[in-house]
């Protein structure tokens, strides 16, 4: 398996150079392809052998195409590679543009072109047939400069809009973080200002009644209030904190290591199973499965009072895998606040870390939640 991704990957590599190569073959051909089409039987060989340097001359146009131009002047002039020589100049106002080598190569193409060798038959020559070898000249020159030109032009445009659409999708993120930062902000103050004070003021009754109360029911039942209060107090802060900085944390993360307390202060009768947890586990990862239990066994204290919940976490196949069901409610509660978000909340952030989250009413009446978080990513 691994030698087919390398050899792939070789392919992948060389295609450029492969489709480069094809091309230039290509070009040399035609241009061979024109001399012989052309060449007369009586022709001298010097000229031959000038046409038949001016084709192979295109092998090096992508390395230096100046030269490559110059190379099949000779060959264009007292023999027959014209469109050894038009390839070449194409490439080189491709290449180069604007630049002073262009101009000169088409002076010199539309010289070989307008001049006719040998001298003497080009000095013989009547002036119409001069004008026709001029204009003649200006098309055999300047329609490979004028192509040249165009894919240059294209080329740059194409690269000045992918600049515009870079530039653009920049600004979009800027203007998405501008507006997150913003609404972090106004969340911190909401935070900070109403869920702050309330639990500050419950952690405060809960002191009072501590000191008031000689029950030692109460007592213990306060002493778990204030002690919960203070602590989400603490988490609360360290959010705000998270939210006016900007941070990519996530503010404090428990773990699974802190499951026992979790499971002592929840007031729901537990049988946890932990199978197979690595020992270097990803905090997200971690902290994933705790607030999913934490989620679950809340919502077993609001929905479905005394009963029991069972959870299993297992690690397995390259995740980790969190199942939590509880029975039917054996006793009636009053009925507490809830808004719904907290299962998705959770399927959110499966989601996120390239895992899965499913809920499921289960036969006896009970729930079960399971998700799964992946280990290698």
């Amino acid at each position: 398996m691994r030698r087919a991704a390398g050899v792939m990957s070789f392919a992948k590599i060389k295609r450029p150079a492969l489709v480069a190569l094809g091309i230039d073959t290509l070009a040399i051909f035609l241009a061979a392809l024109d001399v012989w089409l052309v060449i007369p039987e009586k022709a001298q060989p010097y000229s031959i052998y000038l046409s038949g340097a001016a084709c192979l001359g295109l092998a090096f146009r992508r390395k230096l195409p100046f030269l490559a131009v110059i190379v099949t002047v000779p060959g264009f002039l007292a023999g027959w590679s014209q469109l050894a020589a038009m390839i070449a100049l194409g490439f080189l106002a491709t290449r180069k543009q604007m630049h002073w080598q262009t101009w000169t190569g088409f002076a010199l193409v539309f010289t070989c072109r307008f001049v006719q060798w040998p001298l003497a038959d080009f000095v013989e020559l009547s002036w119409r047939e001069h004008v026709l070898d001029g204009i003649y000249g200006v098309i055999v020159a300047g329609m490979p400069v004028a192509i040249g030109l165009l894919i240059g032009a294209r080329t740059e445009v194409s690269q000045k809009l992918a600049e515009l659409a870079a530039s653009r999708d920049r600004e979009r993120r800027f203007h998405a973080d501008a507006v997150r930062a913003e609404e972090r902000a106004r969340l911190a103050r909401e935070m900070h200002d109403v869920v702050s004070h309330q639990i500050t003021l419950i952690a405060m009754q809960a002191g009072a009644l501590q000191a008031q109360t000689s029950d030692a029911r109460s007592l213990e039942t306060a002493q778990v209030i204030r002690k919960l209060s203070t602590k989400t107090l603490e988490e609360l802060r360290s959010l705000v904190s998270v939210l006016r900085s900007g941070s990519e944390e996530d503010g404090p993360r428990p773990g699974i290591n802190e499951l026992d307390r979790l499971i002592r202060g929840s007031d729901v009768p537990v049988h946890l199973t932990v199978e197979r947890i690595p020992d270097l586990l990803p905090s997200q990862i971690s902290a994933a499965a705790y607030r999913t239990v934490q989620e679950c066994l809340t919502n077993v204290h609001k929905h479905a009072p005394g009963a029991t919940a069972t959870i299993r976490i297992q690690g397995e196949h390259g995740s980790l895998k969190v199942e939590i069901r509880n029975e039917r409610a054996r006793t009636t509660g009053s009925a507490l606040p809830s808004g719904g978000h907290g299962l998705t909340g959770l399927a959110e952030r499966a989601r996120l870390l390239g895992g899965s989250f499913e809920t499921a009413d289960t036969e006896d009446g009970g729930f079960r939640v399971r998700a799964r978080y992946p280990l290698d990513r």
